[in-house]
């Protein structure tokens, strides 16, 4: 493997030719996916990758490789980097929070490999808690450990008894990020928000589905505000879960996820 390449694994499906690429949210790794690779490869081939600086791909950043400050558009390219390793030429995508802006970002720089996309915990704008505490942060960041801000994150995102998994393997997760890592993702917080308009003043043209926790007061409101102006996307939302649903509700994101894509392997 190129060293350059984000660490990724992939699971091949006896017949099946469809692809699931899985990109998780920062802080992460592939390693969020764990509730959902028994479910999926048994209908998909499967691709599960590391982004820069994060698990495996970690020892990767600090060779140097990935200069300068990053950008959407950067991060996305590495992920069309690691299909064209594989020459998987056409995949469903599947992403969590920060990575469903990379999914939206991959539709602007190649859709003609994206067959579906399905965004959960999908991030379409900062409220204004979320932006508050993105400030915060920049404020607190050069003078904090990242740990702390991120445990702050963890507790502010997901507050319920009931989103302790989620929130432990958030934190647990982002210990393998270091400062400098958590930093230069940290810089990219501030292109959230104009990115994302320009995507809803943009509608999709390729299959979406939102998967969206009830108790995600952070940002289903903002998917459902675009979900109402944009009639060619589907939102389902989860009771009983908050931001991470694929965890905190697995069962429900793999039926509706897997049924959303054989739903569009059939209109193909």
């Amino acid at each position: 493997m190129p060293d350059s390449l984000l660490f990724h694994k992939t699971y091949k499906h006896p017949t099946s030719n469809e692809w699931v690429v899985f990109i998780h949210g920062a802080g992460g790794s592939s390693s969020t996916w764990f509730r959902q690779i028994k479910a999926f490869r048994k209908h998909f081939n499967l691709l599960l990758l590391d982004l820069r600086g994060h698990g495996g791909s970690a020892s990767i950043s600090r060779t140097g490789i990935f200069t300068g400050r990053y950008t959407f558009k950067a991060v996305s390219k590495d992920i069309l980097d690691v299909l064209d390793h594989l020459a998987i030429q056409r995949a469903h995508f599947v992403g969590m929070s920060l990575g469903t802006i990379l999914i939206r970002n991959l539709e602007e720089l190649a859709p003609e490999r994206i067959s579906s996309m399905i965004l959960g915990g999908a991030v379409t704008r900062f409220n204004f808690r979320c932006a508050f505490l993105v400030r915060l942060g920049d404020m607190f960041k050069h003078l904090l450990p990242y740990m702390w801000l991120y445990r702050l994150f963890a507790f502010v995102l997901m507050p319920k008894k009931s989103q302790s998994l989620s929130r432990n393997l958030f934190i647990r997760d982002a210990k393998k990020l270091c400062q400098k890592e958590f930093k230069r993702w940290f810089k990219l917080a501030n292109d959230v928000n104009p990115l994302m308009k320009l995507y809803r003043q943009r509608p999709t043209s390729i299959p979406l589905l939102y998967l969206m926790g009830e108790n995600d007061h952070m940002f289903l409101e903002p998917v459902r505000e675009v979900s109402a102006l944009q009639h060619q996307v589907q939102l389902q939302e989860i009771a009983d879960c908050g931001h991470v649903c694929n965890v905190d509700q697995a069962g429900l994101f793999n039926r509706y996820s897997i049924e959303f894509i054989h739903q569009q392997t059939q209109h193909q």
